[in-house]
């Protein structure tokens, strides 16, 4: 999960707007999905990391997590292009969801949601974890 951050925030001060202090914003809340009796199973953890930075057309919102795709030149921006690939590979790892809202201009908004609760694989065959669920 650091690497999702790293990439996340990396991103928000790589595209900040010329001669504009960058504003990040990062909040979480828990949420309850798809259940009317707020179970365990049912309660994620959502995260949202906003930026005031350049933003994009939202029409792109789903290509930006494709592996090497770039909404800029390498001229304006540097970059390999795998950063949110990555990143979506390990929210996905954690059974979770990332999104993005953006506006052109005005900046961006990304959403990841976890379960609140991961079982927690064995770490040496044979050998038992001494809990079998985590918080997120």
């Amino acid at each position: 999960m650091r690497q999702v951050f790293h990439n996340l925030l990396n991103n928000a001060f790589k595209f900040s707007k010329p001669g504009v202090a960058p504003v990040l914003t990062i909040s979480s809340d828990v949420i309850s999905i798809n259940d009317t009796e707020n179970s365990p199973e049912s309660q994620h953890v959502r995260i949202c990391i906003a930026d005031n930075g350049i933003g994009f057309d939202e029409q792109y919102a789903e290509k930006v997590f494709s592996l090497f795709y770039r909404l800029n030149t390498k001229d304006a921006y540097e970059g390999s292009g795998i950063g949110l690939s990555i990143t979506k590979r390990i929210v996905e790892r954690h059974r979770g969801i990332i999104t993005v809202n953006s506006t052109e201009g005005v900046g961006s908004t990304f959403v990841i949601t976890l379960p609140r609760w991961q079982s927690v694989p064995e770490m040496v065959a044979g050998q038992q974890p001494a809990t079998t669920q985590q918080s997120a």
